[in-house]
């Protein structure tokens, strides 16, 4: 079967949308767009942002993304920052007035009907610069930065990514995910890559998406955790909404930790267990699980190599947590300098900050971020404390705050949409914590705040941690209970979470 496009007002196949991607092209090439030009790409998820982006690789452009939902004075930082002179935009994406802009409908319209003569869509020229896509860390542990990613590199990892998970040209790729971040971008490039079908769903929309996966015969799910948890609630409330995903075979989740819980849950309603993966902005695609082996985020890929390590620098054992190092050759090239100049980075292992382990047979178990807080003398790693509550079915995020008389004091935020107050959560988790690491407050909420690329939104918790705690206490029966926690030996991070 021909390999489609499916979008909600559009189904070309392949072969035609790379044709209207030519023309594309064609009419950008006229507006000044040539190889190496910069061109600011801000747009949401459509046809038009995938033939532009096809477009443009096939130019040999030098490609900034930026999320459509960026405040216009931030993406006219960045593209001052980066220096690009054409700024290719959906008609509603917020953006200033630097640089020429360029609506993609209007090149859409003056493409419509272009014959054109290139013949097919070559990436040879994109493909040798250093710079061929520029993209921005998430600014989840500081201010943003600009990553440089040679486009060869991107679609070698892009290969690799797709030999290991398995994906073939008969698959139906739903990714329910911004094309402009790593993830998203990933499976718009694999679809292109292994020749198989792409659905174009409102990704905001996980209703609809359903409908989407039921009309196309989706073969392939990938999403973030609090996607998939959307998912379940509907086909929970409405469970004839589960045969929509009746052709599914893998079930993908990335771009955050994965509850060991929501994917119990997958197994017992769709039979099927969530696929968990690892990766990042300046590495690419690093490992992942399969239908053969699901377990944790699976094994890295061929041809990349992880270790883990602890305080000195040495290799764990198996089991033993440590800070988790890759070695890739296919991770960025360099970081933007003020000026819009590529900062050489040190190629080889590449120290990510993030804590995990590996078990005997290398399968990858990723905690969270090394991010160390103290409180009454103990060192303590809130994401390791969350991958344990997690274990008792409590999703969790907590929030550090500076407290004179302690260092610092622990807030919980427990998701829970079925609205059980803050004891029935408190019990949970001083049954699974040691004194030491128990909650100073438990907030319970229906749902994360995220950001653009499906993580949960750590600087909106802090803004409701510090609101909450500018407020008097409440009385421990209520949905908040504020219990101190006593003391007890110091614990050692590097056990097994």
């Amino acid at each position: 079967m021909a390999a489609k496009i499916f979008a909600a007002d559009s189904v070309d196949t392949l072969d035609v949308f790379e044709q209207k991607a030519l023309g594309l092209a064609h009419t950008l090439r006229a507006r000044g767009v040539h190889p190496g030009t910069r061109v600011l790409l801000k747009a949401g998820n459509s046809t038009g942002f995938v033939g532009g982006l096809l477009a443009l690789m096939h130019l040999g452009a030098s490609i900034v993304l930026v999320d459509h939902q960026e405040k216009a004075d931030q993406t006219e930082r960045i593209r001052a920052q980066a220096g690009a002179k054409i700024v290719l935009v959906d008609d509603d994406a917020p953006v200033a007035d630097g640089g020429e802009l360029v609506f993609l409908y209007e090149v859409m319209a003056a493409s419509a009907g272009t014959v054109p003569q290139d013949g097919a869509l070559d990436f040879t020229t994109w493909s040798a610069l250093p710079d061929g896509l520029i993209m921005w860390s998430s600014g989840s542990t500081g201010r943003p930065k600009g990553i440089a990613k040679n486009g060869g590199r991107f679609l070698k990892n892009l290969e690799r990514n797709a030999r290991h998970v398995g994906h073939t040209s008969d698959d139906v790729l739903l990714p329910l995910l911004p094309f402009n971040h790593q993830y998203g971008l990933s499976m718009v490039l694999i679809a292109w890559i292994t020749r198989c079908s792409l659905v174009i769903a409102p990704f905001r929309r996980p209703d609809r998406a359903l409908r989407f996966a039921d009309y196309t015969g989706a073969t392939v799910l990938d999403a973030t955790p609090a996607t998939y948890r959307s998912i379940l609630n509907i086909t929970r409330r409405r469970p004839s909404t589960k045969a929509a995903l009746r052709s599914v075979r893998m079930f993908c989740s990335g771009a955050s930790p994965l509850d060991p819980s929501l994917s119990r849950s997958y197994v017992d309603e769709f039979g099927l267990p969530l696929l968990d993966s690892y990766g990042s902005t300046e590495l690419g695609n690093v490992a992942f699980a399969t239908p053969e082996n699901p377990v944790a985020c699976g094994t890295v890929m061929e041809g990349l190599a992880l270790k883990v390590v602890g305080e000195t620098g040495d290799s764990v054992a198996p089991g033993e947590i440590g800070e988790v190092l890759v070695d890739c050759p296919d991770m960025m090239t360099g970081h933007l300098d003020a000026e819009g100049g590529v900062v050489p980075a040190a190629q080889g292992w590449f120290t990510t900050g993030d804590l995990g382990y590996l078990d005997d047979h290398d399968n990858l178990f990723v905690i969270g971020r090394k991010l160390a807080v103290n409180r009454n003398g103990y060192t303590l790693y809130p994401e390791i404390i969350e991958r344990k509550i997690a274990d008792r079915g409590c999703s969790a995020k907590i929030v550090s705050l500076p407290a004179a008389d302690r260092g610092c004091s622990l807030i919980f935020f427990v998701e829970d949409d079925q609205g059980r107050d803050a004891r029935h959560w408190q019990d949970i988790i001083n049954d699974a914590l040691p004194a030491w690491e128990r909650p100073n407050r438990v907030q319970v909420i229906d749902r994360f705040p995220v950001n653009a690329n499906g993580k949960p939104h750590r600087a909106q918790l802090e803004e409701m941690a510090v609101q909450l705690f500018s407020r008097a206490v409440p009385s421990p029966t209520g949905r908040d209970t504020a219990p101190e926690p006593t003391a007890g030996p110091e614990p050692s991070h590097t056990r097994r979470a």
